[in-house]
């Protein structure tokens, strides 16, 4: 059904803006780091290389480009393509590292840290750590946009095609589903209620325990 793929906004929100988030971070902290002393040598910032461009900004794009669909789209379609986009951009940088050797691209410089525990850090947070949780975010918002809750399953089943001629007679019917209320009587017995919108409403019957007149 065609209703089914509308989804409300803010279904992506919250996996949409982290996504976003971390793509700028993992585009930029080869650029920014030096400022930090958190990053990758040479220790100035905003230093251009192809290495950074491939391993960097690259999938820091398609992660923050594809939470920025997610945040916004409302189609259930173009969400799920925006956060495909990202986890392909989260499992680059998990892997891009070690896949990028094979056409000679060593990384995008020694990091600044000394220690080990730094030097660790500092790969974890531009690379393998960053790309986990993006996958995994991007991985949570395609949960949450393949479900189709019972209320938007509703919600198409009324608003269907409108060329359907029983949709268009739910849709002009606006007491379709509902009860109807019950005609108000009038007297006694309600000899002299209004006739009945539904039918003819059959003759009376004696009560039990009333005496019947005998005409003299």
């Amino acid at each position: 059904m065609a209703g089914t793929m509308r989804v409300p906004r803010s279904r992506g929100a919250f996996c949409g803006t982290l996504l976003v988030l971390l793509g700028l971070w993992g585009g930029l902290l080869p650029f920014v780091g030096p400022y930090l002393d958190f990053g990758f040598e040479p220790d100035r910032p905003w230093v251009y290389s192809v290495e950074r461009l491939q391993l960097s900004v690259a999938p820091g794009a398609a992660t923050a480009l594809g939470g920025l669909v997610v945040l916004v789209s409302a189609n259930r379609v173009l969400a799920m393509a925006g956060a495909w986009l990202a986890a392909l951009g989260g499992a680059w940088f998990a892997v891009g590292t070690q896949v990028a050797r094979l056409w000679d691209v060593d990384g995008v410089g020694r990091p600044l840290g000394t220690e080990e525990g730094r030097v660790l850090g500092e790969q974890l947070a531009a690379f393998s750590a960053l790309g986990v949780v993006v996958v995994f975010l991007a991985a949570l918002a395609l949960g949450r946009f393949a479900v189709v809750g019972v209320k938007e399953a509703r919600a198409a089943e009324v608003h269907d095609d409108p060329a359907d001629p029983a949709d268009r007679g739910r849709e002009a019917d606006p007491d379709a589903g509902t009860t109807q209320p019950i005609a108000p009587a009038a007297g006694r017995y309600g000899r002299d209620a209004p006739p009945s919108p539904w039918g003819p409403v059959p003759d009376d019957r004696r009560v039990a325990g009333e005496r019947e007149e005998r005409p003299r």
